[in-house]
């Protein structure tokens, strides 16, 4: 497609196991030019130099797809601290934030890009035991709504897609228990768990061009676990 794309992600996201150089080597061998930069998304230097190493290897920035995440520590709120909230709001809510920024910085030049957030189905809804990261998911969503109406006049598209229960580590780790795993599977009217795939076709949909005249929106990918 001749287009450039940056993904800030952290091993705790969709539940890739991939070592990152290793998956730049994969996408090579498929024919695409890749490469591995690290950063953390919550030091605001290394973002900025992500976002414009990127710029300056490929010519420009097309997309950019903001998918680092963590569970954090989950259990009721009277178990929860200063620092638990820190380390969970830190990568979900200001590695977004610093991300948009300078994704936005660098696609206002060129005067068109598409940005997606990965958010979660929790972004919009409550869940007992998991106070702190519902509250960060819906962290993201009011920033992806709020940048969309800032950038819409620039050629800038900004979107979120929200993942149901999908069969990943962050899952295996979030239900603690088989038996919670397949209760959770369970709720869902599809009657299954999803799978990495079915969110990385999401994305590939909303940062397209085929999906050219939305913006600001929220794309539940979940099997229609959000209407049960």
């Amino acid at each position: 497609m001749g287009q450039s794309a940056a993904i800030p992600d952290t091993r705790l996201g969709l539940g890739r196991s991939k070592p990152r150089h290793a998956l730049a080597e994969e996408l090579r061998s498929f024919g695409s030019e890749a490469e591995f930069v690290n950063a953390d998304v919550r030091d605001e230097d290394d973002v900025r130099a992500l976002v414009d190493q990127a710029v300056a290897q490929f010519g420009r920035l097309d997309v950019a797809v903001n998918n680092a995440g963590t569970e954090g520590q989950g259990g009721p709120i009277t178990d929860q601290a200063a620092e638990s909230y820190a380390a969970t709001f830190d990568t979900n809510v200001l590695g977004v934030m610093l991300s948009m920024k300078h994704e936005v910085r660098v696609m206002r030049e060129q005067a068109k890009g598409s940005i997606v957030n990965i958010s979660s189905t929790y972004g919009h809804k409550g869940a007992a035991g998991a106070s702190v990261y519902v509250g960060s998911k819906h962290a993201v969503e009011g920033l992806t709504k709020s940048v969309a109406l800032e950038t819409a006049g620039a050629g800038i598209r900004v979107n979120a897609v929200a993942p149901g229960p999908i069969d990943t580590g962050m899952l295996t780790r979030f239900t603690g228990t088989p038996e919670n795993k397949a209760a959770l599977a369970a709720e869902v009217p599809m009657g299954r768990l999803g799978r990495t795939e079915e969110i990385a076709s999401a994305i590939v949909f909303i940062a397209s061009d085929h999906a050219s005249f939305i913006t600001g929106h929220i794309f539940n990918v979940d099997g229609g676990h959000t209407l049960s």
